[in-house]
């Protein structure tokens, strides 16, 4: 029998796109003839559609939507994912639809709800062994704990997160009832080397535990903003890797199909898809993704970016430019394009003059900005083919500072008003790049990465200022080597510059000699207390015992000290970073993973136990 799984990338709430992505990969999974094509978790709908799952409307327009979906389900099983109301409540559900009859819907039994999840305040978990059933259209269908049989062939579901739930796995039972096989509709988000926990724990792992074929399917793309889905398929056997797409795709939806022996593993097919899990460029690959997607979802026009000629800037410009050429690549010069609403002529089939048209930047110095910085910025915007515009801001700065000076009677130095004489040139910035951002009618990208959200190492209103920003979930450690690696593996030679300068802000006169690491602590430090502090959430006193050594136990103190205090100073400011994508195990932002009180107590008894 021939399995598929098909990826879609989906549009919360916009029916249009998503119909047709499901019947489109319905119709070609039918050339296929493929017999059962299993559909991502909530595609219909969108999985990131929030609280518009609280409504009533939403599921039932769902529903509807089906009539249309299952007339192209001639002669084939399709599983439609999509919320549904049972007596009242709402559940997470995956449609059977068996050649053009709805025969059943299996209701998810474990809801995720830790990290950037909360399903549980949308839907409920269905009970185990448990049936009902709805009517809809004038037909009963069965709903909850559901096994099917086509052709001799049983199969069940595990949803999403029903797999990660290593005690309370539905596979368990399922093999017990004897079922062929499991299909799992999913909506995982991306993030780096989360792949191949898949393909191990979920695929390989659930094929040899349940004794059966194990057929996996993810969303694909920046769905809703945040979270990206990087459209993995994945199909194993007894323990066994048969078959995995290729992922992070820039297309609306692709299919990865399988001719399955059920009778004998030994004679299944075998054709595993080689796709690089390499950190580095996963990253690059799912940033394009998600910039793209982004940027057509949002109808924007392009990007502005004021690009300083440090690491956090010059990493933002870079990948903008990775989408354009991974993007074009992939779709053809015509639909990238098309996708984007380029000129295709202006273009000239060009990476560089395509990114000239999509990306802004600008450099706007100070008396206390380099000549260094200023030529890494430049040379880099001019390397990618990037919009490049210079301007000091020294005349604003100045009018402020003369204002307040007036106001409080007193001069002002940096003895006395170090940060504010800081922050005003870092907001001085915001109202006329975000001018740049208006006239283009494009989106603002702010460059603020997950160390200095950690520590509010960032001016509000400053350099925060933008309306996106794709790095906040990555360390300063791994952009850092990131960009040494891209100047090197991806031929990026612009940042060459970049890679040879200090990180720092520029915002005290340059006979001060401001480093970024010098006013908080060495970034390797910081981003070690994070990992137990933040992701492992361990009180200060266990980050101490575990990162103490013989020759740093004073020193480290002052680190700990330091980064609990600015952490919980500083819960403020993570409320406000615009959007931010999820890249990573971790990030800071308290709107899809880590929540924390903007009053607290600010660990004063916790930091006097070491």
């Amino acid at each position: 029998m021939k399995i598929a799984g098909a990826t879609l990338n989906q549009i919360p709430l916009d029916w249009k796109n998503n119909t047709e992505n499901i019947i489109h990969a319905i119709e070609e999974a039918k050339k296929q003839a493929v017999k059962i094509l299993c559909l991502p978790e909530l595609c219909l709908t969108g999985y990131g559609c929030e609280d518009l799952f609280l409504t009533q409307w939403v599921p039932e327009k769902a529903l509807s939507l089906l009539q249309q979906i299952k007339e192209h389900c001639s002669d084939i099983i399709v599983v439609v994912g999509l919320p549904v109301i049972v007596n009242g409540i709402t559940y997470n559900g995956a449609c059977v639809i068996d050649n053009k009859k709805i025969v059943g819907i299996t209701l998810k039994q474990n809801l995720a709800r830790d990290g950037v999840h909360y399903e549980p305040r949308w839907f409920e978990e269905w009970p185990v062994g448990e049936t009902d059933s709805l009517v809809f259209e004038n037909e009963t269908i069965p709903v909850g704990d559901i096994i099917y049989e086509t052709n001799g062939i049983k199969f069940g579901f595990e949803i999403c997160e029903d797999a990660w739930r290593k005690h309370r796995r539905p596979g368990y039972k399922l093999c017990k009832q004897g079922v062929h096989l499991i299909l799992n509709p999913s909506a995982s988000h991306f993030a780096m080397q989360k792949s191949l926990l898949r393909e191990q724990e979920v695929v390989i792992d659930g094929s040899a535990k349940f004794n059966c074929v194990y057929l996996f399917v993810n969303l694909l793309g920046n769905e809703a903003g945040r979270m990206i889905y990087d459209g993995d398929i994945i199909i194993g056997q007894n323990g066994k890797l048969l078959a995995v797409n290729k992922r992070l795709s820039f297309q609306r939806f692709n299919i990865l199909s399988c001719n399955i022996d059920f009778q004998n593993a030994q004679n299944s097919e075998n054709v595993p898809f080689t796709d690089s899990k390499e950190k580095n460029e996963e990253l690059v690959r799912a940033t394009a993704l998600a910039l793209f997607d982004y940027l057509r979802k949002s109808k924007a026009k392009g990007y502005v970016l004021s690009l300083s000629g440090g690491a956090d800037s010059s990493i933002c410009a870079v990948l903008v430019a990775e989408m354009v050429k991974r993007a074009s690549t992939e779709l053809g010069w015509s639909q990238f394009c098309l996708a984007l609403g380029l000129d295709e002529e202006k273009t000239g089939r060009d990476w560089r003059r395509a990114v000239n048209q999509i990306l802004a930047s600008a450099y706007q110095g100070t008396k206390n900005s380099s000549p260094e910085t200023f030529h890494a910025a430049k040379s880099l915007a001019e390397s990618l083919g990037a919009e490049f515009h210079e301007w000091k801001i020294d005349e604003e700065v100045n009018s402020y500072s003369m204002k307040m000076e007036k106001a409080i009677g007193r001069k002002l130095s940096w003895e006395t008003d170090d940060i504010t004489l800081q922050n005003i040139q870092a907001r001085t910035r915001s109202p006329i790049i975000w001018m740049l951002a208006n006239i283009k009618r494009s989106v603002l990208l702010t460059t603020s990465n997950r160390s200095e959200g950690d520590v509010g190492y960032a001016t509000m209103d400053g350099d925060t200022s933008g309306s996106l920003a794709p790095i906040a979930g990555l360390s300063k450690v791994f952009i850092l080597q990131w960009l040494r690696w891209a100047e090197k593996e991806l031929n990026h030679s612009g940042l060459h510059a970049v890679n040879n300068l200090q990180p720092t802000a520029e915002l005290r006169p340059l006979e001060r000699n401001q480093t970024d690491e010098a006013d908080l602590m060495p970034y390797t430090v910081l981003a070690e207390i994070e990992k137990h502090a933040i992701q492992y959430r361990q009180s200060p006193k266990q980050v101490f015992t575990i990162m103490r050594t013989e020759d740093n136990a004073e020193q480290l103190k002052i680190y700990i000290k330091k980064f609990y205090r600015l952490w919980s100073a500083n819960q403020w400011k993570r409320e406000r970073l615009a959007p931010s994508f999820h890249l990573d195990d971790i990030n800071v932002d308290p709107r899809s993973w880590c929540r924390f009180p903007i009053l607290s107590s600010s660990f004063e008894q916790e930091l006097t136990e070491f």
